[in-house]
């Protein structure tokens, strides 16, 4: 399980219309607890090329750096990404499965027309054959 509060969800729902019809992405910071808790976002630019962005998205490594060390000067960890599938489904694809970490939270959100619908948190299994769903307890 991962919880989120309303405005953190809110915020990622905008980050991913505010990036339509291109995917969205940034990393969720937070707590390894049990249930694992997102205490903050970092929006990132999708560094894809330009053709590809719209069901692709790519964070440098740079980026990836910079948001460790955020987190760790909040005394927290990454504990996921989220990003938007534009037009398509909150369900990973073979894409998102083969960038995938197994320790991560993936928090997908769909966003049609340029409305963000629903968002969906996914896990990869340890042998990265698939991913699971993990519910997502949303608090104010």
């Amino acid at each position: 399980m991962i919880e989120i509060n309303e405005k953190l969800l809110k915020d990622i729902h905008l980050h991913g219309v505010s990036t339509y019809p291109e995917e969205g992405a940034g990393f969720l910071v937070g707590t390894e607890s049990n249930p694992r808790q997102v205490v903050a976002i970092l929006p990132v630019k999708n560094m894809r090329e330009d053709g590809s962005r719209h069901n692709r998205y790519l964070i440098e490594p740079l980026d990836y750096l910079k948001a460790d060390n955020e987190a760790t000067e909040m005394g927290l960890s990454l504990i996921g990404i989220f990003h938007s599938h534009p037009d398509h489904p909150n369900l990973p694809s073979e894409f998102d499965r083969e960038g995938a970490q197994p320790f991560f939270s993936y928090i997908i959100t769909s966003v049609n027309k340029g409305q963000a619908i629903e968002s969906r948190s996914w896990q990869l299994l340890e042998d990265r054959s698939k991913f699971e769903e993990e519910p997502i307890d949303i608090h104010e």
